[in-house]
């Protein structure tokens, strides 16, 4: 299997290429060349199988430059009951005969980027030694509040490698700050950036593609990479828990082998949902794609009208990790969906860059209409659907998954579909303690108390254990606080790998 990019399929690399590199050197994101279908049958011998084989089912299939024993050692190492709680890495469960919650948050952040961030590590070190790489390893990652944390897991003292987390100042909840600037490890660094996550993300972005500074660290011994959803080494392991969700509703009899179900999921930048529509395109048995957004709604308006505009307010919310106006993942989408068409990707993207606006032909939106639906709710409805969804089904969600439950709830009411639906739910109701609390009970409940009470309370209130790495984050003492200005993140790096 080789990988094209975006902007360039005239591009051809291997996919331990394309893992160590992350973005291709005219910006494009790297895509598999093809990909590959699988039976029915094949899919319902996955229901008898762990989740670590069903993640060996897929993965093989896309990174078949890998021997068997590296990829069952990544898959080992990463998906382990230690690190997530439970032998079903990513349980399926249920709220009524037609509604169901992929729990993706029980890995160590508690947030589901520990899906693909407990791996990535391990393929980059492995495709490092088969590419005969010798550079230091330099991951650099902007973060809207979960990918930083779990990154910085990841890769915490992983030989050959340092992680550089950039995250916007005010942007993210107190928890997922803590999280990060407690960090330990001898390889890493935090910083905070004065700005949105898009000013995070565009300077990220704008280091990768200066050539120049790139010469400057090759010189230096460092090599860039990256652990954003840009990475294909981060978005493959996601394509795993939508095969593994399927065959969980097979094995609990839920569903019979080749219904087809929806699949719900909020998303800010794309990656989460696009990983369930290459799933669908290896032949998992997926109606209808339901892309969920807060105010912060461009995926919205894009997937309803088929213009992309991010020349709008930005919103800050109380679901932080999907107040993105830039949804890097998408490009992979418009390029697979217009049938590989590079030109018209490189167009697109410069339109946006100049722009910060495009449109896709018709024929394009009529593709996309057939198969995504879209809807965005407030913060307001966010809390009512929190409320509303516990104390009717004793189910506790965190501000994300709400708002995945809210657009669901009005997909229903609109269309009258009771096809059998997935919902990912992408973090621990623990990580925005605050803000589940004020839509449990009101802001008098919460007013005056840190977020240690708050999580005590929490537990208190839902019955539920306080994640062991949240509690612990009582006793550490932040390590970072730097915070820099959009215009010095390239100085940042500098600092931190002392070159001039």
């Amino acid at each position: 299997m080789q990988y094209h990019s975006t902007r360039d399929n005239s591009i051809s690399v291997s996919s331990a290429q394309a893992i160590k590199q992350g973005l291709s050197t005219e910006g494009g994101l790297f895509v598999p060349e093809s990909f590959p279908e699988v039976s029915l049958d094949e899919i319902g011998s996955l229901a008898a199988k762990s989740y670590q084989d069903r993640a060996d089912f897929v993965l093989k299939r896309f990174l078949t430059d890998f021997s068997n024993e590296d990829l069952r050692n990544c898959i080992s190492a990463a998906y382990t009951k230690e690190k997530f709680g439970t032998e079903a890495i990513a349980p399926v469960y249920k709220i009524n005969d037609s509604t169901y919650f992929l729990e993706l948050w029980h890995g160590p952040t508690c947030a589901f980027k520990d899906m693909a961030l407990q791996i990535l590590p391990h393929f980059l070190t492995t495709s490092m030694r088969m590419t005969n790489e010798n550079e230091e390893i330099i991951i650099l990652v902007a973060t809207s509040g979960d990918t930083g944390k779990a990154a910085l897991e990841g890769f915490r003292d992983v030989n050959g490698t340092r992680i550089i987390v950039f995250y916007p100042d005010n942007g993210v909840s107190e928890i997922q700050k803590l999280q990060m600037v407690t960090q330990r490890g001898d390889n890493v660094s935090v910083a905070a950036v004065k700005g949105n996550f898009d000013d995070a993300q565009n300077g990220v972005k704008k280091i990768f593609t200066d050539n120049d500074y790139k010469k400057l660290l090759d010189r230096n011994g460092f090599k860039l990479s990256s652990a954003n959803s840009i990475n294909w080494g981060r978005l493959v392991p996601q394509i795993v828990y939508y095969f593994s969700a399927y065959a969980d509703l097979l094995a609990a009899k839920e569903i019979e082998l080749g219904d087809e179900i929806n699949v719900v999921v909020p998303t800010g930048n794309f990656g989460n949902i696009l990983a369930s529509y290459y799933a669908k395109k290896m032949g998992l048995p997926i109606k209808k794609f339901i892309c969920a957004s807060n105010e912060n709604n461009v995926l919205t308006d894009f997937i309803k009208t088929g213009v992309y505009d991010k020349n709008r307010r930005f919103h800050t919310t109380i679901s932080p990790s999907m107040d993105i106006l830039i949804s890097s993942n998408l490009e992979r989408f418009i390029y697979d969906i217009s049938g590989c068409n590079d030109e018209i990707v490189t167009d697109l993207m410069t339109k946006l860059a100049s722009d910060g606006i495009y449109t896709v032909p018709d024929d394009i939106k009529a593709k996309i209409e057939e198969l995504f639906d879209a809807g965005c709710c407030d913060d307001k409805e966010t809390m009512a659907t929190i409320k509303k969804t516990f104390n009717a089904d004793g189910y506790l969600m965190d501000t994300h998954t709400a708002v995945a439950k809210c657009v669901y709830d009005k997909y229903v009411e609109r269309t009258g579909d009771m096809t059998k639906t997935v919902i990912a739910s992408t973090a621990s109701p623990f990580k925005f303690n605050q803000s589940v609390l004020i839509a449990l009970e009101d802001y008098n409940a919460v007013a005056g108390k840190n977020e240690f009470e708050l999580l005590a309370m929490l537990e208190e209130k839902s019955g539920m254990r306080v994640p062991v790495s949240l509690a612990e984050l009582k006793e550490r003492t932040p390590i970072f606080d730097t915070v820099v200005e959009k215009e010095q993140m390239k100085n940042t790096v500098s600092d931190f790998l002392k070159v001039e």
